[in-house]
């Protein structure tokens, strides 16, 4: 029997969103189409243009060889190349349209493609505020706080992503520290930044340490985001090229904002992205046919009168709506966004833009749901308070999308034959069996009188989110793991940090 590292019992769970069970969600109904066919073949052919007559940077030697092998157009001292459509689509037809993405826990295992849906945290921020402190830059004690929030409410189907960036860690070894803190406080799906060739390959030596061999269906990967307009930067092909070699995912996924990186009409942004993609997907399954690769939308656009971004908005959604349409037409899995927010703190707006980013995601089936949680500041931020608020959204979705029966007992007519006129059904057989299930059961709402609330304190919902953390930080339960594995991975951590030191990841 092999040894184990203890973990501390924990109190019952008081809260429902510590009480939901790790499920795949699957969409009930057809996804929903924002454009009609012509429309969006004009788009598919205008991007397919891009390839051909504009073309794309791409600014590593290796990649510029896989183009140039397959019989790509390309300039090697420009660092350009210019995919032909026939290439394109024709390599596109290896990529899986679903996979299954391993978890150290096979229970917290997620299927990627298809009707299935799966939230995931926010991701790369750079402060972390709370109501009690205030906004900091973030520290690595913030990120493992993040990573037992996301481990211990079921809302979330991943719990390792660098929700916030622990800028108390040395950069060049600061993967080596994130990775480890991803696979012992946590057992569910771990994506690791594919910044570069050394941090993905650090990453996949430790992946095999605790999985035993990266075979088979992946364990790890991350977001390449195209430097856009029409371009990919060594970081992100280095990162490609590795991940999609070793079998691990990717997602392509341009960051389009019209007006910037794209001229200003939705249908142009969305022509650009949708040829950033392809070109990007592409190249994985030119360096491993049936790499699993994921199509990434994340196009918005600036707010024209003061130049930020602009997040949660009507075109943001149409975005979403169409990335996931053009996704289905090449038979990719789709990953988009919810929670999005360029609100500073856990107020209205934050609610009413992350929902307006959540809904469209929902609709068009996204597969892979990023910054699900947390996300704040235009994503400069990580709010314990939203991360609550957002996960308790994340539940009533999960309940909205499993639907209701409509059978004889739920239809209940003897209840109501019972009853009768006038009458209530609070003491009927019927309400007593299921009123512990009945209804989806909240964490967060209030739903007091207001004489009662006031009495309370007059708490708002980013006072009881505030509340909520902390109690869930309390029942955190780490999972188990075996202590050759864990000793296997303190002691990779410590000869690469040694001969790491003084070297430059990001030069």
């Amino acid at each position: 029997m092999t040894k184990q590292r203890q973990r501390r019992p924990r109190s019952t769970p008081t809260l429902p969103l510590l009480g939901i069970p790790f499920d795949h969600i699957r969409h009930p109904r057809p996804p929903y189409d924002w454009l009609d066919p012509d429309a969006l073949e004009r788009i598919h052919l205008a991007s397919l243009d891009i390839l051909e007559n504009i073309g794309i940077d791409f600014h590593d030697d290796e990649a510029l060889d896989i183009w140039q092998r397959a019989g790509a157009k390309v300039d090697q001292a420009a660092r350009h190349v210019w995919p032909d459509r026939g290439l394109v689509l024709e390599a596109l037809k290896t990529a899986p349209s679903s996979f299954r993405w391993r978890a150290r826990n096979p229970a917290h295992d997620v299927v990627i493609g298809g009707d299935s849906i799966t939230f995931g945290p926010c991701g790369g921020m750079v402060y972390a505020t709370d109501l009690d402190h205030g906004r900091r830059v973030g520290t690595m004690a913030d990120y493992e706080k993040l990573l037992k929030l996301s481990q211990s409410c079921h809302a979330l189907h991943f719990a390792a992503w660098e929700q916030v960036t622990a800028q108390d860690v040395p950069v060049n070894v600061r993967h080596l520290h994130r990775v480890r803190a991803g696979l012992t406080l946590t057992d569910k799906v771990v994506m690791e930044g594919a910044h570069g060739r050394v941090i993905t390959a650090d990453t996949l030596a430790m992946m095999g340490l605790v999985y035993g061999s990266l075979d088979g269906d992946p364990v790890t990967g991350d977001v390449i985001n195209v430097n856009s307009p029409l371009r990919y930067d060594e970081r992100m092909l280095g990162g490609l090229i590795t991940y999609a070699r070793a079998g691990q995912v990717t997602f392509i996924t341009p960051f389009i904002l019209a007006g910037v990186m794209s001229p200003v009409t939705m249908a142009a942004a969305l022509a650009q992205q949708n040829a950033e993609v392809l070109a990007g997907a592409a190249l994985t399954q030119l360096v491993r046919p049936g790499a699993p690769v994921i199509y990434g939308g994340f196009t918005t656009h600036i707010d024209l009168r003061n130049g930020s971004p602009a997040f949660g908005t009507p075109e943001g959604a149409w975005a979403a709506l169409v990335g996931g349409q053009l996704a289905r037409r090449y038979r990719m899995p789709y990953r988009g966004s919810g929670g999005l927010t360029t609100s500073k703190s856990a107020d209205a707006q934050s609610a009413f833009e992350a929902q307006w980013s959540l809904w469209p995601a929902v609709l068009a089936h996204t597969n892979l749901i990023m910054h699900a949680a947390g996300w704040l500041d235009g994503g400069l931020t990580v709010s314990y308070e939203k991360f609550v608020i957002d996960l308790e959204n994340l539940a009533m979705f999960r309940h909205f999308l499993e639907g209701f029966a409509v059978d004889e007992a739920s239809l209940a007519l003897a209840a109501i034959a019972e009853v009768g006129p006038g009458g209530h059904h609070l003491g009927t057989s019927h309400t007593q069996e299921r009123y512990r299930t009945a209804f989806h059961a909240t964490s967060l709402s209030d739903r007091l009188a207001y004489d009662t609330w006031a009495l309370a304190g007059s708490e708002d919902a980013a006072t009881r989110a505030n509340r909520i953390w902390k109690e869930m930080l309390a029942q955190y339960e780490q999972p188990p793991m075996d202590l050759a594995v864990a000793e296997a991975l303190d002691e990779f951590v410590a000869r690469r940090a040694k001969e790491l030191s003084g070297v430059s990841l990001y030069a």
